[in-house]
């Protein structure tokens, strides 16, 4: 047991690994929608459990969402929604909207990048999505550390799997997909006693790995930054 498996929670077996998946040349403070998933260490079951397709939060997974919607309230260019966030035993997805001051309150996909828009080759940018998730992240585990009495205890992965959000399309099945991630836990690849795989996210990865819901076909393994 690591100081951060709750009672009752199984410690899936083997590490997983995930290599950067941010897209080079893309100013991330860009107007826009993007869709984020963001695991535990070493998956562990952290944030709760799945009940009958309904995801019952423990007092870790109350802090994650609390913070998430945070970032809204310290971040006035972000803008979150109820029903585009979950969180799930050991990962989240949501989607991060951020506005620019000729966005209004119109929420919309972001935009292809240009090489006019260059991103720094080192850190974060301030107001971009590393920046917003490395404070999520941050706060999130010092206050779960602070109430389990574990300072400096690791809760998540070091990456997370970020992307742009083109057009209506994806940006409906995403919501979708997020809707639904409780009911389809038995299929989610995140979970170590999975019984299939997952066809809708299959889907999602699809529209999202090529930037367009016109998407080439799929390889007949499932891929490893499937969110």
């Amino acid at each position: 047991m690591t100081p951060l498996d709750p009672p009752g929670y199984r410690r899936p077996a083997g590490r997983h690994h995930r290599r950067s998946i941010r897209l080079k040349g893309y100013n991330y403070t860009q107007p826009g929608a993007y869709f984020i998933s963001i695991c535990t260490q070493d998956r562990w079951h952290v944030f709760g459990e799945v009940v009958e397709g309904e995801m019952r939060l423990n007092a870790f997974g109350e802090i994650v969402r609390d913070e998430w919607f945070k970032t809204a309230q310290i971040r006035p260019y972000v803008q979150l929604w109820d029903d585009e966030f979950v969180v799930m035993p050991n990962h989240v997805h949501g989607i991060i909207w951020i506005f620019g001051d000729d966005v209004g309150a119109t929420r919309r996909v972001a935009p292809t990048p240009t090489p006019d828009a260059p991103t720094k080759p080192h850190g974060p940018i301030p107001q971009s999505i590393g920046a917003i998730i490395g404070q999520f992240k941050s706060v999130v585990t010092k206050r779960v550390n602070e109430l389990r009495g574990t300072p400096g205890a690791v809760i998540w992965q070091r990456n997370y799997y970020e992307r742009i959000i083109r057009d209506e399309r994806a940006l409906d099945a995403i919501r979708h997909y997020i809707a639904e991630n409780p009911l389809r836990w038995h299929l989610d690849r995140h979970n170590d006693r999975a019984t299939g795989a997952d066809p809708l996210a299959r889907e999602v990865w699809q529209m999202m790995h090529v930037g367009t819901s016109h998407a080439s076909p799929l390889p007949d393994h499932q891929p490893e930054d499937l969110p």
